[in-house]
């Protein structure tokens, strides 16, 4: 059985990856400031949650030994300077972290969750933080693997009310209006999930880099 982190794993995408990772017969773990989330689905009592902070790899590093991959799907698209929550922070410098405590831990592949383009309302330095962090990671000693999903949308989304939820449902769901959007294109959460847990396997051959075509190619 394959081992697998999920660093996030308590967020929103996070925990549709544990999901689709234990149907797929991983042991599966998290760290996360949240540890376990709420609710009563049986697959939460399956994965091994672990509460700690990202940028205290002391914490956590012990939650390596044995894996065989780790996903990266922790993030910010708002700042908070009073709260030390900035992009290059958050998006760029926890990535750039976690990788490096993965490479010196042997990890075979390393996915990171990154974006295509900046949400409405979000500035571009939210692309820029996270595009530092792929270059970052992308001569280190294992695979890695970057997911560029435009907006994510779906049940639970923290970072949008359920009236842009359901817009950006419906400009996905409206085909010209979708491909018009290009790398704007909202995107719905289980295959950007499923697209992270198949970047995940070593053994399985995929570009370096996933864009939204790749990704939406999971929804099937």
């Amino acid at each position: 059985m394959d081992r697998l982190l999920v660093i996030g794993g308590s967020g929103f995408i996070g925990q549709e990856i544990c999901r689709f990772a234990l149907a797929a017969d991983y042991d599966v773990r998290s760290v996360s400031r949240g540890g376990r989330p709420d609710g009563t689905a049986d697959w939460i009592d399956q994965v091994s949650w672990t509460v700690g902070d990202v940028f205290s790899p002391h914490q956590w590093r012990d939650q390596l030994d044995s894996c065989d991959a780790v996903i990266h799907s922790i993030g910010t698209l708002h700042e908070s300077p009073a709260d030390g929550k900035s992009y290059e922070r958050f998006n760029g410098d926890s990535t750039i972290l976690t990788a490096l405590e993965a490479e010196r831990a042997g990890v075979g592949s390393f996915v990171f969750i990154s974006a295509s383009a900046a949400p409405p309302t979000v500035r571009e330095e939210y692309v820029s933080s996270k595009r530092r962090a792929e270059r970052a990671i992308s001569d280190l000693d294992l695979q890695t693997t970057t997911l560029r999903p435009g907006p994510i949308y779906g049940e639970g989304q923290p970072h949008f009310s359920e009236v842009v939820n359901a817009g950006f449902r419906l400009l996905d769901q409206i085909k010209p209006i979708s491909k018009r959007l290009g790398v704007a294109r909202p995107l719905p959460l289980y295959p950007v999930a499923r697209a992270a847990l198949a970047a995940a396997d070593p053994d399985r051959e995929l570009p370096s880099v996933l864009n939204i075509e790749a990704i939406a190619a999971y929804r099937i």
